[in-house]
């Protein structure tokens, strides 16, 4: 078994758990079982909601808190029927207004707060008990009552002091004991004094053995436990972001990220690292003999894979001048600076288009920017999509980003046999754009002004229209991407496992 730890989900995943759910689809692609364990709280939504939008199996998710109990997971099946029914308190009301309603008691100041999976179902993801104006209790659901949190009065607020997680027949799991920070967790026959320890505790549980594989996506809090308890098991640490930091390290010292410093000093007890890039296990393994003395295994692995290369229709072709980029609107992704470019290089290549793909925080300035700019006949914001038979339509994929550790949509772009322009920064824009074949990479250094970025780009788009060899960068996108087709990608995972 392969069992994958990391810490949260969410609706908005990170690249970390799209990564995941690629690795999750290679190993059902070679026939590798293998769970994934998140090891956060999920006060807010029920974890088998995540898990499944983003595409992860019920059965291939395990959650610390319910690890311990016989729960599966599994979507919100529990209803406002099957809550009412437990009620001893036949005198009430029920009142519902979309996602949240409210049940009212007789006696003063009694009543419950109801919230619901959706503001068109009648399932129950939680229920919040108050009493006479103090928060006391609140419930939390799947097929039944998977737990329950107490809360008492404190300096005016309401203070949790105690989890209870429960078994399908209603039987007490084990109990969480908060005191703010301090946690303890309380077994039938055990106490454990801190989360790492209960993380421990379940890694023990696993009973892994020498054919096991135990890799860690995310080692906060939780790598040491981990490592620790997971006996003659293989372990493999996923370097997702970079791994150190470029401007505090010299000749002598290396500041290594701190996701990884810990990982990184116990090298020795690890059975390999696997990076996205060649470039930064390159990197790495410089760093590694330099810094360390000796070199651990490092291996390349793509947190992507294609399932296919995807052509443009052979009657439609591609949109002629027409640019696509995709990713969160963050500021981080530097949007903005591709709308900036793209107008001032509409006046060299007036047919030029831009197609921005994605949702995030940014989308209204964004929007705001694209108006002030007078640009909405041809630059537009086209909300989250399924790219995969999109980018084909496109003559020209643009990154703003300055840092991308490998970049899936770039994966993608190169996939469709899109030249790309972008800002030479590690890992994945000197990845997937070969400098003058199958695009431009732009050069940065610190002196950068974002003016600079800009005009980077504004260039780089201008110099592509007016004199590339359109199709031939198109052949040479093609050719990168074959690495990253999926046999290829499963063969690699198969040769670190087995």
């Amino acid at each position: 078994m392969i069992y994958n730890f990391n810490l949260g989900i969410g609706w908005a995943s990170s690249g970390v758990e799209y990564a995941q759910l690629y690795r999750a689809r290679m190993f059902r692609g070679i026939g590798e079982p293998a769970r994934f364990v998140f090891t956060d709280m999920f006060p807010q939504e029920n974890i088998a909601h995540y898990t499944r939008n983003i595409g992860f199996e019920d059965e291939e998710v395990i959650w610390l808190y319910t690890f311990f109990t016989d729960f599966k997971i599994a979507p919100v099946t529990y209803t406002l029927a099957d809550f009412l029914a437990t009620l001893a308190d036949r005198d009430y009301s029920v009142s519902r207004s979309g996602r949240i309603g409210r049940i009212v008691f007789t006696q003063k100041d009694n009543f419950c707060t109801l919230y619901y999976t959706s503001a068109d179902s009648d399932r129950l993801h939680r229920v919040e008990y108050v009493s006479d104006g103090c928060l006391i209790r609140k419930d939390y659901f799947t097929y039944g009552r998977l737990y329950s949190e107490y809360y008492a009065p404190l300096d005016g607020k309401a203070h949790l002091y105690l989890r209870r997680f429960f078994n399908t027949d209603g039987s007490v799991a084990y109990e969480e004991m908060i005191d703010d920070d301090d946690v303890m967790y309380r077994f039938p026959d055990q106490l454990f004094y801190s989360k790492e320890a209960l993380v421990g505790y379940m890694v023990r549980c696993l009973h892994l053995k020498a054919d096991d594989t135990v890799i860690v996506d995310r080692t906060t809090g939780i790598g040491q436990a981990i490592l620790q308890n997971c006996g003659p098991a293989q372990t493999g640490i996923v370097v997702h972001a970079d791994h150190y930091s470029a401007g505090s390290t010299n000749a002598d010292n290396v500041l290594w990220n701190n996701y990884y410093e810990y990982a990184f000093d116990m090298a020795r007890h690890i059975s390999f690292f696997v990076t996205s890039t060649d470039a930064q296990r390159n990197k790495m393994a410089v760093q590694f003999a330099q810094y360390v003395g000796q070199v651990p295994k490092i291996v390349t692995i793509p947190v992507g894979s294609l399932e296919k290369l995807r052509e443009p229709d052979p009657q439609k072709g591609r949109r002629p001048y027409a640019i696509v980029t995709a990713s969160r609107l963050a500021t981080e992704k530097h949007i903005d600076w591709i709308i900036e470019a793209c107008v001032a290089a509409k006046k060299d290549v007036p047919e030029l288009t831009l197609d921005i793909y994605g949702a995030g925080g940014e989308y209204n300035a964004l929007s705001q920017l694209i108006e002030e700019k007078e640009a909405g006949a041809y630059i537009r914001l086209m909300g989250q999509h399924d790219m995969t038979d999109l980018y084909q339509n496109y003559e020209l994929y643009l990154s703003g980003s300055t840092s991308e550790g490998f970049g899936l949509s770039l994966m993608e772009a190169v996939g469709a046999g899109l030249p790309m322009i972008g800002f030479d920064v590690p890992y994945g824009n000197p990845t997937f754009i070969d400098d003058g074949r199958n695009g431009y990479l732009i050069p940065v250094d610190v002196h950068t002004t974002i003016q600079d970025h800009i005009e980077g780009l504004r260039d780089r788009v201008v110099h592509f229209f007016k004199t590339a060899d359109r199709q031939a960068f198109q052949r040479r996108s093609y050719a990168i991407a074959e690495a990253y087709l999926t046999e290829k990608v499963m063969q690699r995972w198969k040769d670190v496992i087995r």
